[in-house]
């Protein structure tokens, strides 16, 4: 369960059942944002670390397409390393037909190696510093940026 939805019920915050959630929910209205809710937020973003330095970081729309599709390339390099797949351009059929992912750009794969194995690396080892371990890279995924393999 979300640390978040812990901290709404430890304060009472049912939701429907009890009218309090994210909303105010009155008879007869549509549901509306609570205010009151920002000090719960305010306090699961420190007990979960989100915000380094305890500030709102600024990234791009560039960078947030990276935040959310580069671990699924990480995991993709751990797949290929334990050899689940036999090849990448699995993968790249799996995560079109499977999640979506944009026929036009080719597959999971196919996109991460027009990227650049070196700049998903980097980026991934920086947020792993910055953000934990979820965004560590895979040794298959360094061994490929470090020698310039796509």
């Amino acid at each position: 369960m979300s640390p978040l939805i812990e901290l709404l019920m430890k304060n009472g915050r049912n939701g429907k059942i009890n009218g309090k959630g994210y909303y105010i929910y009155e008879k007869g209205s549509k549901p509306k944002p609570d205010p009151s809710i920002l000090p719960i937020i305010e306090e699961c973003r420190q007990q979960t670390k989100l915000m380094p330095a305890g500030k709102p970081i600024t990234i791009t729309d560039k960078e947030i397409l990276e935040m959310v599709l580069f671990p699924v390339v990480n995991e993709a390099c751990r797949v290929l390393d334990e050899e689940v797949v036999v090849r990448a351009s699995d993968l790249d059929t799996t995560s079109v037909l499977g999640m979506s992912f944009p026929s036009h750009r080719g597959g999971i794969v196919f996109w991460a190696d027009t990227v650049g194995a070196n700049h998903v690396y980097k980026s991934l080892k920086k947020w792993s510093e910055a953000y934990g371990s979820f965004y560590k890279p895979s040794k298959y995924l360094e061994e490929r940026a470090i020698k310039g393999i796509p």
